[in-house]
């Protein structure tokens, strides 16, 4: 189990390694010619002569400054050139080893200094358990409606799942959502919203029981299969509970008998093109006079906790307290 912020956009590690690997080995073998070309101004104490073997040893030597003292620069050139090219070169090869090491040694504690920081300053913010076609189109609705990216924790027991989270520039929570561990990891108590939608309805049950354990005052929604499990659902805490299978059902009988107004349903489920369903306050000027009056079309009013149908006497006048749901023209996603 693991968390797994926003990847950064950089190479892959190994495309890094190997093309410090080739580097290196490039300074190697410009090295390796120098001396090579230069062999008559080099001593061998073993046969007094340099063949390209010994230049390849004595460029790996001196590089890596190991320095045996078998092969040395007599001439005057040769040990100018020790001094202006190979000591040069020799510097660069260490800087690429070293830089190398450094590199691998650094990027654990750069991403620990992250999670540090992450942990310090997720506050009210949604948890996303499962990243499948549900989660997704949860997570892609609440981007158009505004929610910042950061402020989304992806909870998948698959670590593949979790890397696509990842490269969609989400945190992502690597365990089972069941577990109390696991919820805390996403920082679950300090969440204002949380959407559970895994791929069996038994998995919804105990997560929502304990993401309500943890959290009491946050928003819960859960999506189930089966119309028999959403009561238990509600018993569990799911504050929001959507049935697939049945809403998927009503959507196919209404396409049947009217495939225009399934359409128009459909497109209203489908955020961010042509109309959207958005819940948003009442405005001061619109306070005491009716829905009809909104500039918008206004389906329904909340107050309070209730959902008050526009034609219901009591929603005939709105309060400034009031919360409207309406009908709008889509705004182009971002």
């Amino acid at each position: 189990m693991a968390i797994q912020l926003p990847a950064r956009r950089v190479a892959p590690a190994f495309r890094q390694v190997g093309a410090r690997l080739a580097m290196a080995l490039l300074v190697l073998v410009a090295t390796t010619l120098i001396v090579w070309l230069d062999r008559s101004g080099y001593n061998d104490n073993s046969d007094g002569a340099v063949d390209f073997l010994d230049a390849a040893y004595y460029a790996t030597v001196t590089l890596s400054t190991t320095g045996y003292g078998d092969i040395t620069p007599v001439s005057d050139g040769a040990r100018l050139i020790n001094i202006l090219v190979i000591t040069p070169l020799r510097v660069v090869f260490l800087i690429i080893l070293v830089g190398t090491t450094l590199e691998v040694l650094t990027e654990r504690t750069r991403q620990q200094w992250r999670l540090n920081r992450w942990r310090s300053t997720v506050r009210e913010h949604t948890v996303v358990v499962g990243y499948g076609t549900k989660g997704r189109h949860a997570v892609a609705t609440l981007l158009g409606q505004g929610v910042d990216r950061h402020e989304i924790v992806i909870v998948d027991p698959q670590r593949k799942v979790i890397d696509q989270a990842t490269r969609d520039g989400l945190v992502g929570v690597i365990g089972d959502a069941t577990r109390t561990d696991t919820l805390i990891r996403a920082e679950l108590p300090t969440a204002s919203r949380v959407v559970i939608a895994p791929e069996r309805d038994d998995t919804a049950v105990l997560v929502t029981l304990t993401a309500r354990q943890l959290n009491k005052h946050a928003t819960v929604v859960a999506a189930v299969r089966e119309d028999e499990n959403a009561p238990l659902l509600r018993q569990s805490g799911a504050d929001v509970v959507v049935t697939s299978s049945s809403s998927a059902g009503r959507l196919l009988g209404m396409s049947m008998l009217s495939p225009h107004a399934g359409a128009v349903m459909e497109d209203l489920l489908t955020y961010g093109n042509g109309l959207d369903v958005v819940e948003r306050p009442v405005t001061r000027a619109e306070a005491g006079h009716s829905p009809r009056d909104c500039a918008d079309l206004v389906v329904a009013v909340v107050r309070g906790r209730r959902v008050l149908n526009y034609t219901e006497p009591e929603a005939a006048v709105l309060q400034l307290t009031d919360r409207v749901i309406t009908i709008q023209q889509a705004a182009p996603l971002a």
